[in-house]
């Protein structure tokens, strides 16, 4: 199991009460989810509402999860593979101008 440091920013950052975190996971998933057990407020800020036929949850469509600068959804998705020392970060939708 890789132990990997997650950036979190933003009101994500907010609602942690924390702007980073060392989590331990193989997968994006297991830390993801290593990450809202431990903070709970994070759960609907990441993932989208599970309805009773889904078994795994999925990205909310806008949340960013980049591994060392990487977006997952360019990588493996949520079952990217992680090794020790990488760097997640976590950004919400961003608007201003």
């Amino acid at each position: 199991m890789a132990e990997v440091r997650v950036k979190l920013f933003a009101n994500l950052r907010e609602a942690a009460g924390t702007p980073e975190v060392l989590l331990s996971g193989e997968k994006v998933i297991d830390v993801l989810l290593s990450l809202t057990e431990r903070y709970p407020g994070l759960k609907d800020l990441i993932f989208e509402k599970l309805d009773e036929k889904e078994e795994s949850p999925a990205l909310c469509s806008s949340i960013n999860v980049l591994i060392n600068g990487n977006n997952v959804r360019h990588l493996d998705g949520l079952d990217t593979e992680l090794k020790d020392s990488d760097e997640i970060g976590i950004l919400p939708p961003v608007s201003g101008g």
